[in-house]
């Protein structure tokens, strides 16, 4: 169990026995629970991982050395033999309780065929592109990742999936569709193992993916396709916690991503479309309104990471604008001003539908 997680549950349970929510021996079997459920990942278990990577490095080297000096046969014996040793220290490590241990005997199969698909390729000359050698490998890491529910083989599916894709995107210069099917496979096995950081790295690679779409479509000017697929998407996330407050947990999330495509929609719109005076003033003051409200909900709910996004986009769009505008269009000290007048208002008109609410002035 990662660590974050047992903090943020021992802050709650101390917070929920001080209430008289729970008795100190409820708190106490909750505790025990959760450290019984849990295998540390420990320092030998990072180490574990790392030394499989490094194997699987220094196997290449060597048959990339050695590889004209070895016969065809012994050769393809090699590489089996690699990818089966690999599995067969997994369940060896999985039998004695070591599951870190047989991840990363899992993750240096994964990688060993990877290697075995393109050496057998050279080896026997067959003439293909090297983007269906990479479908083969995601496809079948993916497929050991679920068989042996591995989650960093599924993280390395995820990363050969997204190299897979962008390697399609350099290419052609399209967008790649079917980065999605990858993409919706992978995150379907981090969903059925229930390994919250890899729906992370699904949240991530989905994205960039739509970020991506802004500068692949519309011979790069779909930025606004972007900023409302955002906007629409934080909107669904703040309905959807709402109405199914038992989901904060996974919205939450969701909505610092939603935010963050958003605003690197807008972001382009503003500095990298060159537009004009007035539309930059429109852009701007959209862009900081949407973030003073994306700041607003994050303190309502609780949600640091949309707290954080917020301010953090906030004082680069302040920074971004300083940058476009003073010497031209604004003042230093103009420009400041008008900023401050901005968030002036939203923050009266914020304290202004505070107060109606509590004394009951809103309609219901």
């Amino acid at each position: 169990m990662w660590s974050p997680y047992k903090r943020r549950l021992l802050r709650d349970l101390d917070r929920w026995q001080s209430n008289g929510w729970l008795s100190t021996e409820g708190r106490a079997a909750i505790a025990a629970d959760v450290e019984n459920g849990a295998y540390a990942f420990n320092l030998a278990s990072a180490l574990g991982i790392l030394a499989s990577v490094l194997f699987g490095f220094a196997a290449l080297s060597f048959v990339a050395a050695h590889w004209e000096d070895v016969p065809r046969l012994a050769r393809l014996a090699l590489l089996l033999a690699s990818i089966w040793a690999g599995y067969g220290l997994a369940g060896g490590f999985a039998t004695r309780g070591q599951p870190y241990l047989a991840d990363a005997a899992v993750l240096f199969s994964g990688g060993m065929f990877g290697a075995s698909i393109m050496l057998v390729s050279q080896m026997y000359h067959i003439a293909g592109d090297p983007l269906d050698g990479l479908l083969l490998w995601w496809i079948g890491t993916l497929v050991s990742g679920v068989a042996l529910r591995s989650n960093p083989a599924l993280a390395l599916t995820m990363i050969l999936v997204c190299v897979w894709s962008s390697m399609h995107v350099s290419a052609s210069g399209d967008v790649h569709w079917p980065f999605l099917i990858g993409w919706g496979l992978v995150t379907m096995a981090f969903v059925w193992q229930r390994w919250w950081p890899g729906l992370h790295l699904s949240a991530l690679t989905l994205t960039v993916f739509i970020v991506s779409l802004g500068y692949l479509m519309g011979h790069g000017h779909s930025h606004d396709l972007v900023a409302i697929i955002g906007v629409l998407a934080a909107l669904g996330f703040v309905g959807l916690e709402k109405s199914r407050p038992d989901l904060g947990h996974i919205v939450a999330p969701l909505f610092v991503y939603a935010i963050a495509i958003t605003f690197a929609g807008l972001f382009a719109l503003q500095f990298f479309e060159s537009p004009s005076v007035g539309r930059l003033i429109v852009l701007a003051i959209i862009t900081l309104v949407l973030l003073i409200a994306a700041i607003s909900h994050a303190l309502s709910t609780g949600n640091r990471g949309a707290l954080w996004l917020g301010y953090i986009a906030f004082s680069i769009e302040i920074l971004a604008l300083y940058g476009q505008t003073v010497g031209s269009i604004l003042g230093t000290s103009l420009f400041f001003l008008i900023a401050a007048l901005i968030v002036a208002a939203l923050a009266y008109a914020a304290l202004r539908l505070a107060r109606r609410s509590t004394t009951g002035g809103l309609p219901a």
